[in-house]
């Protein structure tokens, strides 16, 4: 028994002595390797010379807002879409009421309302003067007339087509192709010829759907 404890403790000695030397070797290796390190940064400062730290730039303070970003490509793109949408052979003359004025409503929309278009009751929060426009353009400026108002939650606004003094033959243009294009908004719920005061046969006021 007591031959082999005396094996025991001489076989833990040899190991602790092994485990001293590799730590004593990792200590000589990490040594050596700081050594070599602080010989190339005295190296490389001998050979490039005194330097002196730069200053930093002075940068301009910004004192004006950033411009609110506009999502410019989105609304090409919905132009585009509300080009070909809005068609000028769609027959919506079956929705027009036959009066003088060719008017319009949604079946939702009660005639009470529609009369009160007629007779001005409503105020009018905007205005698009078509007089001058070509029918691509008129169409344009339509569709995003209407798409504004509607998202600045306006409820009626006035739409000027003209009476046709000017055209060939002294007809109204305009003024069918309007009532097509109105009638296949969505937001539009009625329209009807404008009262006198506000703009007789060369106008509609357009009654539009809450937001």
């Amino acid at each position: 028994m007591k031959s082999n404890s005396l094996k025991d403790l001489g076989a833990l000695r040899d190991a602790m002595r092994a485990a001293q030397a590799e730590a004593a070797a990792a200590r000589a290796r990490e040594a050596a390797e700081a050594a070599r390190r602080e010989r190339e940064r005295h190296a490389f400062a001998h050979a490039v010379g005194p330097v002196t730290p730069m200053k930093a730039p002075r940068r301009a303070e910004r004192t004006a807002p950033l411009p609110t970003p506009e999502p410019r490509q989105r609304e090409l793109d919905e132009q585009a879409a509300l080009r070909e949408a809005l068609s000028d052979e769609v027959d919506v003359e079956t929705l027009l009421l036959t009066d003088d004025g060719l008017s319009f409503r949604r079946p939702d929309v009660g005639p009470d309302v529609l009369n009160k278009l007629r007779r001005g009751q409503w105020a009018i929060q905007g205005q698009l003067d078509l007089h001058g426009k070509r029918r691509d353009e008129a169409r344009e400026a339509l569709s995003s007339f209407i798409r504004q108002a509607h998202q600045q939650g306006r409820r009626c606004v006035r739409v000027v087509h003209g009476k046709g003094h000017g055209s060939p033959g002294k007809t109204p243009v305009l003024k069918s192709k309007v009532q097509r294009w109105l009638a296949q908004r969505r937001e539009v719920m009625a329209f009807a010829q404008a009262p006198g005061p506000q703009g007789g046969a060369g106008a509609l006021v357009v009654l539009l759907a809450s937001k």
